[in-house]
């Protein structure tokens, strides 16, 4: 058997509009989610590696017990996620956890919802426009091609769908020609995103010229490979050496999405960690996390590096095509950085896309959510 280290994969202002209400958590809410998270945090001891402790100590100025503290909630928020959407349905506008982890808010346009929300342990908060209607104004920004514009994302604690370009001046423009009422919509000034191209962390290269990152470990039936991003290479290009087992790509998306997976030798082994470079982090599912979640990334230009989840279904306009349905994140992450994983917890997120600054002065970097990549082509993550 090949014992080379085939799949050691990388890791690669105000709270709501001038219409939203915050409703103040009630006793009986902070007290289910208390519970929950006491809960969640039994589950959590023993099973998280000392290294992702250290980095959200240091990231988020936490002691470890408080880290500790932090991942349970995210736990909690994970789980509602999966819950809560299609619980209010149309009065649905999105959930996220409290900058100091410390509440989990879902957002309603209904004020009737708060009750069942509040028996679920989260805060309940009061505004305009449903999630729906936010995502359906950013569908129709998606239908034209307007140079400077480089995206959209839902600010889901200011009830707004945010559209980015060069200048404030030119998303407002986008706004009004894509016929978005502009109760809806706000213009921001953003820096043109950049795919990450050119190595990674435990690197791979294709056909003998560049280089990207493993994602996670994943099969197909009895196939064994990793998940990447589709930029790295299209079908049919080799994997010939790197870090990771030789291999070609089955099957690879972009632009519109930027996922694709690569098949090895049936001899070659899958491990079921990430590489934090001071250690590995364990894989054991692919729970979403929810907005406001910590989340790290490990590639080999910039190292391991941690921050939030700031949106989901970001809209990237790259200079090399549109991709959609991407999780934005303030992390850093340069090029080199491209393909690798994202992680929660141990919840495996997605891979490095691209983005926009460094990991000398900040910025933001998107991933492509494992998900869409797993149940496209029938894939199973690789778990502990």
């Amino acid at each position: 058997m090949n014992r080379q280290r085939a799949l050691a994969v990388t890791a690669a202002g105000a709270i709501a509009t001038a219409l939203s209400l915050a409703a103040g958590a009630a006793p009986a809410s902070a007290e289910i989610l208390d519970a929950k998270a006491a809960d969640a945090r039994a589950d959590l001891l023993g099973n998280v590696s000392p290294g992702l402790i250290e980095e959200l100590s240091e990231t988020f100025g936490l002691t470890e017990s408080e880290a500790y503290d932090r991942l349970a909630v995210e736990a909690v928020a994970s789980d509602l996620l999966e819950e809560v959407p299609d619980s209010l349905d149309a009065s649905y506008a999105g959930l996220w956890v409290a900058e100091g982890a410390d509440e989990i808010l879902v957002a309603t346009t209904d004020r009737a919802e708060f009750t069942e929300l509040r028996a679920e342990g989260a805060t309940p908060v009061l505004v305009e426009h449903g999630l729906a209607d936010l995502e359906a104004a950013g569908t129709a920004l998606d239908a034209l091609d307007i140079e400077g514009v480089y995206g959209h994302y839902v600010d889901l604690e200011k009830n707004t769908l945010v559209v980015e370009a060069a200048d404030e001046a030119l998303a407002a423009q986008a706004i009004e020609a894509a016929g978005i009422n502009p109760d809806l919509a706000s213009a921001a000034t953003a820096e043109a995103p950049e795919l990450f191209f050119v190595r990674g962390g435990d690197a791979y290269i294709v056909e003998n010229s560049w280089r990207c990152s493993v994602g996670f470990s994943v099969r197909q039936g009895s196939t064994p490979g990793f998940v990447t991003a589709g930029h790295c290479g299209s079908a049919g290009d080799r994997v010939t050496s790197g870090e990771a087992a030789p291999g070609t790509f089955r099957n690879s998306v972009f632009p519109s999405a930027d996922r694709a997976w690569v098949a090895v030798g049936t001899s070659e082994v899958l491990y079921d960690d990430v590489n934090m470079y001071s250690g590995a982090r364990d894989v054991a599912n692919a729970n979403q996390a929810a907005v406001g979640s910590s989340i790290c990334r490990s590639g080999s230009t910039t190292g391991w590096h941690c921050g939030t989840v700031q949106a989901f279904n970001q809209t990237v306009n790259y200079a090399e095509g549109s991709v959609y349905g991407m999780t934005r994140t303030n992390v850093c992450a340069e090029p080199g950085d491209s393909g690798g994983s994202f992680i929660t917890g141990n919840s495996a997120q997605g891979m490095t896309s691209g983005g926009n600054g460094n990991c000398s002065s900040g910025g933001t970097t998107y991933f492509q959510p494992i998900g869409p990549a797993l149940s496209a082509w029938g894939l199973t993550l690789v778990t502990t």
